[in-house]
């Protein structure tokens, strides 16, 4: 647009004083809740530049020591605080709708009402670093995970080139060496993921383009009907990544698991037989070590042998059970891992990084520049005058991408690898104790009587079904009723949180599921009591 073209702002006096009385002001050395209006003046910025993205110590320095100070004091001691604090404040839609102000407006609001508002999100979210939350394969908040975090957000970096995230690019480097290390892989390569989803993605995506390399560029078209296997409890990723490549969740075959969950060989073999036999070509296996439910692992090692026998692509979805490797003890679950072509591991589960941390890890060199460059000239130029192939960002499928490396090096700085092993085993003690705990009443029935990871699968038995035949399809049904009622009651009292589902034919059954070394016994006998005071009514 010509400048002569550009329309001209006239502002008057009395219109200037109404914008600058509605910035966001500096503070107001009140403590508590102000009844302040959100327009009223206070302070306003003299620049009247209260919009900049820039950080200046008269504007922002109190607002942001005052907000770093609330998110210490309740958001992460507070909450770990587990005699003083609940995991959440629950509300209905509507009323959370009322109780925060979530809409934007035209006018900024003061700083003192941005710290009430990050008051109301922080009262009446989940408090997911409770150590009574183990209501997901992710809890508890690392303090040096956090530091990492927040270090990660004021440096706001994009790790694609060398140049623009130098720190970070050998920080992955040395990090995604280790893992490959510690996994059995003498050489290779990896990535940090948006999630454990996009890694199995990334799994895939390379499996296809190994197989059939034109694909980058010719696309499905010439190829035939490709399958993938992944046992029946493998995590839901594999259709959803199927569906997204263009290969369809129909072309994603089920193998059955064994009375474990556990993925089933010879049944492996038959269903890759029956793709072969209607037309279809078995590219890849996806196995799983450590499954979303039962915590199950594949049995890795025959696994692999049939990957080799009919030349397919071994994946092994380590998501989960992968921090068993940092343990003497307990990685011998993963035997076998060394064999696969690739592998999905995410140290925000059971290593209890922050959220989120998903590598993507493989033994073949080049195969993920190979498969997703574009050689973007205006990011990746060959002739700049340091090493380009630091310029890791063109082996991603995003562009930005946030240095999700730099809290999960922070904590093991700070624990050592022996720390992360301390971790793992602390973990699986709490799991064990939780076992046999249940095992003792009688009130409650086991799932799988040993779990392999720290998954706790049980049933509680109301007083109303205790002289029922468990035989029965009347047992059966109203069992399936008990865990969700008991999970309404245990949300609305706030008190912990512990999930529950079904299984094929399983009726609802709780998972606790440990995934913080700051559970302890006492928290575990907690859980169990608390489990049975809601239900015994039922």
């Amino acid at each position: 647009m010509p400048a002569s073209d550009v329309p001209t702002l006239t502002v008057s006096d009395d219109e200037l004083e109404t914008v600058e009385v509605q910035h966001c002001a500096p503070l107001s050395s009140a403590s508590s809740r102000s009844s302040t209006p959100a327009a009223q003046k206070t302070n306003p910025d003299e620049s009247g530049k209260w919009f900049v993205s820039l950080a200046e110590r008269g504007q922002h320095e109190e607002f942001l020591t005052r907000a770093a100070s609330l998110m210490l004091q309740e958001a992460v001691f507070k909450v770990a605080d587990r005699n003083n604090s609940r995991v959440l404040e629950w509300q209905e839609p509507e009323q959370l709708r009322r109780l925060i102000e979530f809409d934007v407006s035209e006018a900024p609001v003061s700083q003192d009402r941005l710290l009430e508002l990050m008051e109301d999100v922080i009262r009446y979210s989940v408090k997911t670093g409770h150590p009574r939350f183990v209501n997901q394969l992710f809890s508890s908040v690392d303090p040096y995970g956090l530091a990492g975090q927040w270090l990660c957000a004021a440096l706001n970096p994009s790790v694609y080139t060398y140049e623009v995230a130098p720190v970070f690019t050998l920080m992955e480097e040395t990090v995604l060496t280790e893992m490959r290390r510690i996994v059995g892989f003498e050489q290779g390569d990896g990535l940090f993921a948006p999630g454990g989803s996009m890694a199995n993605g990334y799994g895939i995506s390379c499996a296809r383009y190994a197989k059939f390399p034109k694909v980058k560029t010719e696309g499905l078209r010439n190829l035939p009907r490709l399958v993938v296997m992944a046992s029946e409890d493998a995590h839901y990723s594999v259709q959803k990544m199927a569906a997204l490549f263009g290969l369809g969740a129909d072309n994603v075959y089920a193998v059955a698991v064994d009375e474990r969950g556990r993925m089933s060989p010879s049944d492996l073999e038959a269903q890759v037989e029956r793709a072969k036999s209607e037309g279809g070509a078995p590219f890849m296996v996806l196995a799983t070590a450590g499954t979303t439910v039962l915590g199950a692992f594949d049995p890795i090692e025959q696994i692999a042998d049939l990957c080799e026998k009919h030349q397919m692509w071994l994946h092994v979805d380590a998501a989960w059970g992968g921090g068993a490797l940092m343990s003497s003890v307990h990685k011998h679950k993963l035997n076998g891992i060394n064999r696969a072509d690739s592998v999905t591991w995410n140290p925000h589960k059971l290593l209890a990084a922050p959220q989120q941390c998903s590598v993507f890890l493989t033994r073949h060199r080049g195969v993920l520049s190979e498969c997703h460059s574009a050689a973007a000239t205006y990011l990746f130029q060959q002739d700049k005058f340091y090493d380009t192939s630091l310029d890791t960002g063109d082996k991603h499928v995003q562009c930005g991408r946030r240095a999700d490396v730099l809290k999960f090096w922070l904590m093991w700085k700070a624990k050592g690898t022996s720390g992360l092993e301390a971790h793992i085993d602390t973990v699986f003690d709490a799991a064990d104790y939780a076992t046999a705990k249940l095992k003792s009443r009688n009130d409650f029935r086991m799932v799988l009587d040993e779990p392999e990871c720290t998954n706790v699968c049980f049933w509680y038995v109301p007083p109303s079904l205790r002289d029922v035949d468990p035989a029965t399809p009347e047992f059966n049904e109203k069992l399936h009723k008990v865990a969700p009622k008991i999970k309404e009651r245990m949300m609305r009292e706030g008190t912990m949180m512990v999930t529950y589902q079904p299984l094929r034919h399983l009726p609802n059954f709780f998972r606790l599921v440990v995934q913080s070394s700051g559970v302890s016994h006492q928290d575990v006998d907690f859980f169990i009591d608390e489990i049975a005071r809601l239900g015994a009514d039922l």
